[in-house]
C-alpha cells in the first residue's frame, strides 16, 4: 500500500522518496510542464526533490534490470548502450547486486541461483569471470 499523497508538492528529497516511483515520474512531468519561468523557490525545490527521488529509485532498480536483460540474451555492449554506463560500472553494479542476491536465503530457498550467475559471467567479456 502506498503512503497517503501529500497535499503540497514535496520540496525535500525525504518526502519525494516516499512516493511510488511511477507516480514520481508523472509528478515530475506534470511539474515540469506546468512550471513557469517566474516560478518561485518552492517550485524549483519541488523539481529538485522529485528529480533526485526519480534518480534514486531507478538507480536502485538498474542492477536487477541489467540482470533481466542478461538473462534475456543481451550482451555487455547491449547493456552499456541501453544504460549509458561504461562496461566496468555496469559489471560492478551487476556483480555487487548478484553477490547479495546469491547469498540471500528466504525460507531455505536461495533468492538467485549462483549457477545462473556463473553461466552469465563469461558473456561479460574477458577478465570479468571470477
Amino acid at each position: 500500500m502506498n503512503p497517503a499523497r501529500p497535499t503540497k508538492p514535496p520540496v525535500r528529497f525525504a518526502d519525494s522518496n516516499e512516493i511510488n516511483p511511477f507516480q514520481l515520474l508523472l509528478d515530475l512531468h506534470d511539474h515540469a510542464v506546468a512550471r513557469m519561468p517566474s516560478s518561485g523557490l518552492d517550485e524549483i525545490l519541488t523539481k529538485l526533490a522529485l528529480s533526485a527521488a526519480v534518480v534514486s529509485w531507478w538507480t536502485r532498480c538498474q542492477p536487477s534490470t541489467i540482470y533481466s536483460a542478461l538473462r534475456a540474451g543481451a550482451d555487455l555492449t547491449d547493456i552499456t548502450k541501453a544504460t549509458g554506463l561504461d562496461a566496468g560500472n555496469a559489471v560492478r553494479w551487476w556483480r555487487r547486486w548478484t553477490d547479495i542476491q546469491t547469498r540471500l536465503d528466504i525460507g531455505e530457498c536461495p533468492s538467485m541461483d549462483p549457477g545462473e550467475v556463473r553461466a552469465i559471467e563469461p558473456r561479460l567479456g574477458p577478465g570479468v569471470v571470477r
